[in-house]
């Protein structure tokens, strides 16, 4: 009885003293309507294509520093400069950035009517690797052309081509891909010319992106589950005669099933670069040594700035650092997922499931290997790895998805809205300056 009057007495106390003027204090009327703004900006039918751009811009600048940073001693011992490797992929992301651009400009629908040269184009590409004096191996994969003294990877344009042509085919065989006879008719030609010269290229980590992609696509459209387990068995044994076939896949696979590479008992030959990987990641600690304070770079950890660039990230900058990058990762992915959800075309649904499947699935196997959860493969990680044509075609297909995501509904009639910085700037002139110009 008196506790229940003394709670009411106080109930009525502070309602009393709300009355008498009890206000909520600044600072909390500011986070909230923060809170209100960033919640009503989410809505917008352009968040999609903000939080892409805003995402992509952060990771390629994180990706600029740690290549300065990672690969600063290779490149002052190899070219007596240590901006030599950031300088090269400084000036690939402002030709990926202007790649980008205009991608992001192309019309949504026209992706559709590309997706067929975009597959000659890139199977073309990829034939130069046979030619003697053009093809390249390296590090006895031969996925490299070299013309006029400048190289490229064609197998990274033939992720774009198979993308959009499986996209292509699956949109138009939609109702008929419970059928083996049309399931497989509509897939063979893009995956042979794209995964298939990949793989007599011998380069395997790239392969593996490609499949993961068709797999992805192929649920995104609902291809029944038996089709799955009967591709997942070919790809497997595939996998496996590619991996036997090798001396030096074989020789990972074993020292990552066998604990070797951890062990401490040899760290020698393949062992080596996966254990140096390991003592970054752990010498980085909690908050790491600071950037720039890699020991690892010091030609310990080799592909520092390539392949192990988040292994420089972990030593460096720690757990917050690394969790960065992961969190990035997820925000594309959630921005991807919205754009699936949000498109009605179903060319642009598997295609955006395509694109995020290569991004993202490339980023897992990249830092699945650096902690030592799968073997070393061999594939950059995405928009951070130092690689010219890595980071311009990953930059091309954020492009396509930022075309896709100002043709979701809505976008169009507010971009149309929006004025230009332009026309905002000559607003403020006088009408006879305005007219003069």
């Amino acid at each position: 009885m008196n506790t229940a009057v003394n709670t009411a007495a106080g109930t009525a106390g502070r309602a009393g003293g709300r009355a008498q003027g009890w206000r909520r204090p600044a600072w909390l009327e500011v986070t909230g309507e923060w809170a209100r703004e960033r919640l009503r900006l989410l809505d917008s039918p352009l968040a999609t294509h903000h939080v892409l751009l805003a995402t992509t811009s952060l990771l390629v600048v994180i990706g600029l520093v740690m290549v300065l940073s990672s690969s600063s001693v290779e490149s002052l011992e190899d070219n007596g400069s240590q901006f030599t490797y950031f300088k090269s992929q400084a000036t690939f992301a402002v030709l990926g950035a202007l790649v980008l651009v205009v991608a992001s400009r192309v019309p949504a629908t026209a992706w559709r009517r590309l997706a067929l040269p975009a597959l000659a184009g890139a199977a073309l590409l990829q034939l130069l690797v046979f030619v003697p004096g053009i093809g390249h191996a390296v590090n006895g994969n031969r996925n490299w052309i070299r013309v006029a003294g400048l190289s490229a990877q064609p197998s990274e344009a033939a992720k774009v081509a198979l993308v959009l042509a499986c996209s292509l085919a699956l949109a138009r065989k939609r109702d008929r891909l419970h059928e083996p006879g049309q399931l497989v008719g509509a897939l063979l030609p893009s995956v042979t010319a794209t995964i298939g010269l990949v793989l007599l290229a011998r380069d395997l980590g790239t392969a593996l992106v490609m499949m993961f992609i068709v797999v992805a696509m192929l649920w995104t459209a609902g291809v029944p589950g038996r089709f799955f387990a009967l591709a997942g068995g070919a790809g497997a044994a595939l996998v496996a005669a590619l991996v036997v076939t090798s001396e030096n896949r074989m020789r990972r696979v074993q020292d990552w099933l066998t604990g070797t590479a951890t062990s401490g008992v040899e760290i020698q030959g393949a062992s080596w670069q996966p254990v140096q990987g390991q003592y970054a990641l752990a010498s980085g600690g909690w908050w790491g040594l600071g950037l720039g304070a890699s020991r690892e770079k010091w030609q310990w950890l080799p592909e520092a700035h390539n392949d192990f660039i988040f292994a420089i990230i972990g030593e460096e900058l720690g757990l917050p650092g690394t969790l960065v990058v992961l969190v990035l990762f997820a925000v594309l992915a959630l921005a991807a997922l919205r754009l699936v959800r949000r498109s009605a075309d179903l060319f642009t649904k598997f295609a955006v499931t395509g694109f995020a499947a290569w991004i993202l699935g490339q980023a897992c196997l990249n830092i699945g290997v650096v902690l030592g959860v799968l073997p070393v493969i061999g594939v950059p990680l995405p928009f951070i790895s130092h690689g010219g044509t890595a980071l311009v075609v990953a930059l091309l297909a954020v492009g396509i998805l930022l075309s896709f995501a100002r043709a979701e509904p809505g976008a169009p009639e507010a971009l149309r809205a929006r004025e230009s910085v332009v026309a905002r700037s000559l607003a403020v002139l006088p009408r006879r300056v305005r007219r003069s110009r």
